[in-house]
């Protein structure tokens, strides 16, 4: 047996590189295993989120969204004249980014001291790790304390199978390398309609295919509305109840058969992208006596502080309950650490910033209008629009509201919804807000800089009491 480490982590993710960096910062002895390696056989870190997910997508839908903004430059009174897109430059330089930061994430370890190992994590009785590489051999680790930060795969559908450059993931998606003329998308999700943005903006004829009756389910429900409005302009021709039920491959495009109200139905499309969802990957991950419990859906059972049912092994991530967000395993990770090295250590569930990245963002934190109808409990509703903001309209981006929901009796903020340019980073500022118990008046009462953008959270904090300053207000029953 090798070395005995005070903390080992599986999986070097958002949750498991974090939780490595923050543990031997606080003087642990540390170690993280992963089995994620490249062409060459080097390691690759950073895992989903950095290397196939959040990083790479928003670098696509940052030069898409350029792109897009230099097409229409003449409001501005600029001139362009014919533009194109290089897709492969494009591709390119997503691709620098991501090897940039995973280098980074290898330089953080290093600066930390922590240790990497390279092969398939698995844990055994006893908080033993093994690790087998790539050769097959394996070596087994000791640890006073195991973190279980496996991440999760995309959720595959039979009638729709991967097939090289036809049928994608979230993967695939983004390494296609020039503009298709039809994209079909299954799935109204996260990244289905962000994907969707990118080859939209250059032109490509999308249909995006949502199962579910609804648009946008776990949004607020004006959020989810103007959302489907917006995204109408845009071109996203997006379906809702409607179940792919088949494909065909016929030489390079893709039949996709499903069904709606109407029917049975094709569609014909040259890529097609496979975006329901995400599933555990904890597969192979626990030996039958390492005492971890999985549900029915293979996600490892938990407590509020990411405690597994055996001593000492902890479990953050995708791969436990909750939402399937990179800052939410982030903070596990830190949490976690924390309480390994003794400190008191709690993080909020209450408190989790959701964003799709499309433009205008969405973007929204605490309770939906609906829940809180649900639950009884009686609010007041501010809402102001970008439309109205001095600093939008000189930024041309006008679209969208800021909705923000007080308990009617504490005045409590309780839930910040928003769609607008820059939401992914107005709302920070209302998770604060609610972090801190801070309610309407609270807000009403700070002093906002003028001209920003941030001014409409301040509007919508007045407009909760009838107050907001640059808008009629409706007047109170």
């Amino acid at each position: 047996m090798s070395d005995k480490f005070d903390v080992i982590v599986i999986g070097a993710g958002p949750g498991g590189y974090v939780a490595a960096i923050r543990a031997a910062q606080l003087g642990l002895k540390t170690a993280c295993v992963e089995k994620w390696v490249d062409d060459k056989g080097a390691p690759v870190l950073g895992g989903t989120c950095l290397n196939v997910g959040c990083i790479p997508s928003k670098a696509l839908l940052e030069s898409t969204h350029q792109f897009h903004k230099t097409q229409h430059a003449d409001v501005h009174g600029i001139q362009t004249g014919d533009i194109s897109m290089d897709v492969k430059q494009m591709v390119a330089r997503k691709d620098k980014i991501v090897s940039n930061l995973t280098m980074g994430v290898a330089g953080l370890f290093k600066a930390n001291g922590v240790t990497l190992i390279q092969g398939m994590g698995k844990l055994l009785a006893n908080k033993q790790v093994q690790v087998t590489a790539a050769d097959g051999s394996a070596t087994v680790y000791a640890a006073e304390n195991v973190i279980l930060a496996s991440g999760s795969v995309p959720v595959e559908i039979p009638p729709a199978p991967l097939t090289e450059g036809l049928i994608l993931d979230n993967e695939g998606a983004l390494n296609i390398d020039e503009t298709p003329k039809r994209l079909g998308v299954i799935g109204a999700g996260v990244i289905g309609l962000e994907m969707g943005s990118v080859w939209a903006r250059l032109g490509t004829e999308v249909t995006v295919l949502e199962a579910m009756d609804e648009f946008l389910g776990v949004a607020d429900k004006d959020v989810a509305k103007e959302a489907a409005k917006i995204f109408k302009k845009q071109n996203l021709d997006i379906k809702l109840g409607a179940r792919c039920t088949g494909t065909e491959i016929n030489g390079q495009e893709v039949t996709l058969k499903y069904t709606d109200a109407e029917g049975d139905k094709e569609l014909v499309v040259d890529k097609l992208i496979v975006a329901v969802g995400r599933r555990p990957l904890t597969k192979g991950l626990l030996a039958d006596d390492s005492g971890v419990k999985l549900d029915e859906r293979g996600f490892i059972f938990v407590d509020g502080q990411c405690r597994t049912e055996a001593p000492g092994v902890y479990a953050v991530g995708d791969s436990v309950r909750g939402p399937m967000l990179a800052h939410k395993a982030s903070e596990e990770g830190i949490m976690v650490a924390d309480i390994i090295a003794g400190h008191h250590a709690q993080m909020n569930y209450d408190v989790i910033p959701s964003i799709i990245y499309t433009h205008p963002e969405l973007a929204w934190v605490g309770k939906t209008e609906q829940e809180l109808k649900a639950a009884g409990v009686a609010i007041k509703v501010g809402k102001f629009p970008f439309a109205a903001s001095g600093r939008a309209m000189a930024a041309d981006d006008t679209d969208g509201f800021v909705k923000m929901i007080a308990d009617e009796a504490t005045d409590r903020i309780l839930g910040v919804h928003i769609v607008g340019g820059m939401a992914s980073e107005l709302i920070a500022q209302a998770a604060i807000a609610l972090e801190f118990g801070s309610t309407a008046e609270d807000l009403q009462l700070t002093v906002f800089a003028h001209p920003t953008v941030s001014e409409v959270i301040h509007e919508a904090a007045l407009a909760v009491d009838g107050h907001a300053i640059h808008m009629a207000n409706r007047k109170k029953r």
